[in-house]
């Protein structure tokens, strides 16, 4: 963890203010007891545990906290917040740095940022996830000519395996309602 806060909490802009605020005061009564980590299925593949990424919030290290992967690869099984003995609203607050990130528009936040709005936008367009068209706005969002390429080997295997298959329109759209509603909570709040 980084020694010095290289941006403090006063940035430009009332929705990053109004952001920030949210995510103080959602993580402020946090004692560092380690109980989010410990509950946390993806802590092993996080480069900041969950406990450490709440003492970087307390502390102000925004850059230190936007240049983590940590909360892109939260999955929102709430284990962290039913199990905080503070109560604390652990997973929204993951939710809140996501949406930090996006208002800061950082280069690793943005490519961090497109396997998540990817996954979101195929679930809402299918009705549930199809691999080969979400992997598809993966690659279109990253704007990397290189990188399909590099997932070519493993989508060969998964094929072959009969893992990967090819989009259906049995639910297509059957979600759209249940995110604009969502969409337009989250607006509200």
């Amino acid at each position: 963890m980084s020694e010095t806060i290289t941006r403090t909490w006063s940035p430009e802009g009332d929705e990053t203010r109004i952001a920030l605020t949210e995510l103080r005061d959602m993580v402020g009564a946090c004692m560092q007891c380690g109980t989010c980590t410990a509950s946390c299925p993806n802590w092993y593949a996080m480069d900041v545990t969950p406990r450490r990424m709440w003492r970087m919030v307390q502390f102000g290290m925004i850059d230190d906290i936007l240049k983590s992967r940590t909360f892109w690869l939260c999955s929102s099984c709430y284990m962290c917040t039913l199990r905080c003995p503070r109560g604390l609203r652990l997973t929204s607050a993951m939710g809140a740095l996501k949406r930090l990130a996006r208002l800061d528009g950082a280069r690793q936040a943005r490519r961090n940022g497109a396997f998540y709005e990817a996954f979101m936008s195929d679930v809402e367009a299918n009705g549930r996830l199809q691999e080969a068209s979400m992997m598809q706005g993966y690659f279109l969002r990253r704007m990397d000519p290189r990188l399909p390429m590099a997932f070519l080997p493993l989508g060969l295997r998964m094929l072959g395996k009969g893992k990967l298959h090819l989009p259906s329109r049995a639910q297509r759209g059957r979600l759209g309602p249940m995110f604009a509603k969502a969409r337009q909570m989250e607006a509200g709040s």
